[in-house]
């Protein structure tokens, strides 16, 4: 792997998770039928939005860009849970697709409300160094 600190997001933990996150959704939506390719689209999209408002939060190099991009992760994976709770219920994606996709997706929650709140604390306490683009 390359490495630089710009790629420094690419060692964090909620940044791989939130690839396999896109790669199951890619798995489960990519083979719905055409009637519903509109929403497997907007599904695929939401979920790639999780990683990559993760990794522009990190190159920003501003805390107060980093976490807003960090919550506009949450909102995308926000966004994603909905959609798998509405396919779920109307049958669409399988129980099994289901609880795959929703238990990572807690995960992923879970590890970015936990980043934000670091995040939050380095910043309140000084502890943030900003760099200089």
């Amino acid at each position: 792997m390359r490495r630089n600190k710009n790629r420094g997001y690419q060692k964090l933990r909620v940044w791989h998770d939130a690839i396999e996150y896109y790669k199951c959704v890619c798995e489960t939506f990519e083979k719905f039928p055409y009637l519903y390719k509109r929403i497997a689209s907007q599904e695929i999209a939401s979920s790639d939005s999780v990683h990559r408002n993760i990794a522009e939060g990190y190159c920003r190099r501003s805390i107060r860009e980093y976490l807003n991009f960090l919550n506009i992760a949450l909102g995308s994976l926000g966004e994603s849970v909905s959609g798998i709770y509405a396919y779920n219920k109307t049958e669409l994606i399988s129980k099994e697709d289901f609880e795959r996709l929703d238990a990572l997706a807690f995960k992923i929650e879970n590890e970015l409300l936990k980043l934000v709140e670091t995040l939050e604390q380095k910043r309140n306490n000084g502890d943030w160094i900003e760099s200089v683009k």
